[in-house]
């Protein structure tokens, strides 16, 4: 049977005391580094004095505008020196920032603006006209809306925030928070209905940083980090903020898309806030991965500084990982983490890797496979994924029916079916919705992905079932290719049979420009589901 699983190191890490705010943590964990660079831009450099000071200014500055503790504030900006120092400054008064996609429609915001009841709202320029369209949809009032980077000239009800920061003292004392209090939100990208705002508390980002940036990653006060995962995101907040923070490294930020060119010259140091800076440490998603593989020119080895890779975001395939490590001679670190669980609790290691599996329970959680009665799930089947651990979410705002279908007393489903294996690591089979049976028998649609990834010709692939005339599930593989690279329908198959059980093999495969995907790489199979109905 498929027990509770955990890590046996003991993480040996104390817990927060009963005061605790995180931001006046990271102030207190950072004070002797003064002008060492916290965060590099495009703009320049924002020193360890410099965030202390801008942070508790913007503060004071909130707490001038009436906004009492517990009330939100939204931040809607691109990841540039604002967004820590905003980000920090709200929990520093004890206020909750509220930290939403950037590449999201007016409607989204609208309802965020709704269900959050944001007070004031920190937005970057760019995306002001978003916020005003989605404020008129709402008819949703702010106290005030400042402006990062503005690109016109702003309404009186607006300012700017380098203005807004140099009109306030900073911020003597923090908010007497405790490390259970609300900290902070994030939005859940579900794949139907609306995202759920899941609120998060001070000592959760704690958690994360000990657990895993320091337990698993080793980061060190030398390392430079540089995400391509964005700042809202879960996974990128640990990477590019709460990570490097807790240890006084420096965080490399980008506020455009992570295309590969971009990312090269991040790699390289060619950013002009800082030349010939170079990244230690890159945390990627298993499509970015993909396709920096498939550019043209990559980077040399010895034009890079890169120690270590990490992936998360869905598994990485086994394929993907090997090729990056011949490519550049370092590791990727796979994991899975959650908006709910605010970052990875089940990692390789830089040590110990497996490529094709998502690792080992961190140390601190603890990890249990339970079938479809909710009854621990067989040796060598796949189960659905639990968790346990300090880093869990509080609540979903709100909506007290998903958030007891998800936070069940200590455990929070997540969602995901996976195997355990022999040596103790996990393999990922898919979201428990995904996962198909196909004569009887359960086939995840990754391991068919994964599998058809590793023909040359293939850039990407999804795998959904489909309901014959018979109303059997078959398998059918959606399949992008390469610039440039042909294959057709019946060659794929066979190279899947070749690796597989036959029965594993998609019975029909299309060619797609594309896949349908969320704003952090994730496949989304439900909308080739949707297409798939619509076509019959």
């Amino acid at each position: 049977m498929n027990a509770a699983d955990n890590d046996t190191t003991d993480p040996g890490v104390s817990a927060p005391p009963a005061r605790f705010n995180f931001a006046a943590h990271l102030i207190e964990r950072n004070a002797a580094r003064g002008s060492k660079a916290a965060f590099v831009d495009d703009h320049g450099a924002l020193s360890y004095a410099a965030l202390s000071e801008q942070l508790r200014r913007v503060a004071a500055g909130l707490r001038a505008l009436g906004i009492r503790r517990e009330e939100r504030v939204l931040v809607l900006m691109h990841d540039n020196n604002h967004w820590p120092v905003a980000f920090l400054g709200a929990m520093y008064a004890g206020l909750v920032p509220v930290a939403v996609n950037t590449l999201l429609s007016a409607d989204d915001y609208a309802y965020m603006l709704e269900h959050s009841r944001a007070q004031a709202a920190l937005v970057s320029g760019a995306l002001l006209p978003m916020l005003n369209a989605a404020m008129v949809k709402s008819d949703h009032e702010l106290r005030k809306v400042i402006v990062s980077h503005p690109a016109a000239p702003l309404h009186p009800s607006e300012q700017d925030f380098d203005a807004f920061v140099a009109a306030q003292q900073p911020l003597l004392q923090p908010s007497a928070t405790g490390p259970d209090d609300p900290g902070f939100w994030l939005y859940s990208s579900g794949s139907t209905g609306r995202p759920k705002g899941t609120v998060h508390s001070h000592a959760n980002p704690y958690w994360t940083a000990e657990l895993y940036g320091r337990g698993v990653l080793g980061l060190r006060e030398s390392d430079v980090c540089f995400s391509a995962a964005k700042l809202f995101f879960a996974y990128g907040l640990g990477n590019a903020l709460s990570f490097p923070l807790s240890v006084g490294a420096t965080t490399l930020l980008m506020a455009e898309r992570p295309t590969p060119e971009a990312v090269f010259k991040r790699w390289t140091g060619g950013i002009a806030g800082a030349p010939g800076l170079k990244p230690t440490v890159f945390y990627g998603a298993p499509t970015g991965y993909a396709g920096m593989l498939a550019h043209a020119q990559l980077p040399a080895r010895d034009a890079i500084a890169l120690r270590l890779a990490s992936s998360a975001g869905e598994a990485l395939p086994a394929e993907i990982g090997e090729r990056f490590e011949r490519a550049f001679g370092i590791v990727i670190v796979d994991g899975i983490g959650s908006t709910e669980m605010l970052h990875i609790f089940l990692s390789n290691r830089p040590e110990r890797v497996r490529y094709g599996t998502t690792g080992w329970p961190v140390a601190g959680y603890r990890i249990e496979l339970r079938d479809e009665n909710g009854a621990a799930a067989a040796s060598g089947e796949p189960g659905e994924l639990y968790i346990q651990g300090p880093s869990a979410a509080l609540m979903y705002w709100g909506n007290r029916e998903k958030t007891r279908e998800t936070f069940q007393g200590s455990w929070t489903k997540s969602g995901d079916k996976y195997l355990r294996n022999d040596d103790g690591s996990y393999t990922y089979c898919g979201r428990s919705d995904d996962m198909l049976k196909v004569s009887g028998i359960y086939v995840s649609p990754f391991e068919v992905e994964a599998t058809l990834v590793q023909h040359p010709a293939v850039l990407e692939a999804a795998v959904i079932g489909v309901t014959d005339a018979d109303g059997l599930t078959k398998t059918k593989a959606f399949v992008v290719l390469k610039s440039g690279e042909e294959a057709d329908a019946a060659t794929l198959q066979a190279f899947v049979k070749d690796r597989l059980a036959a029965y594993k093999y998609p019975r029909s495969i299309e060619f797609l420009s594309e896949l349908p995907k969320t704003a952090t790489g994730k496949i989304q199979r439900f909308r080739l589901r949707e297409r798939e109905a619509a076509a019959r």
